[in-house]
């Protein structure tokens, strides 16, 4: 399973029935997911906010193993957007 599948999986477990909001995580080398009110899918499109990291940096937020905000103040995680809504979306991974 790829990094995308997984977490598509992973995030569909934790957003629940869709995000009031849109948000874009880019993995450097392996692609984009969108997660908004319809769920969480495989898509490069336009979202409120997009959220760019490396696959290590992104399956270690994932797993709980690294703190988003501090992934993002030391570079590993670069916000590009409407950063209210990087926050809610925070929030709600927990």
């Amino acid at each position: 399973m790829s990094i995308i599948d997984s977490a598509v999986a992973a995030l569909s477990e934790k957003v629940g029935g869709g995000f009031d909001g849109s948000a874009k995580f880019e993995i450097e080398g392996e692609g984009s997911i969108i997660v908004d009110s319809d769920g969480v899918r495989a898509d490069d499109g336009a979202a409120d906010v997009t959220l760019k990291a490396d696959s290590e940096t992104f399956q270690g937020i994932m797993s709980g193993d690294v703190n988003p905000t501090t992934a993002f103040m030391t570079g590993r995680l670069s916000v590009d957007g409407d950063m209210g809504m990087a926050m809610k979306l925070a929030g709600v991974l927990g």
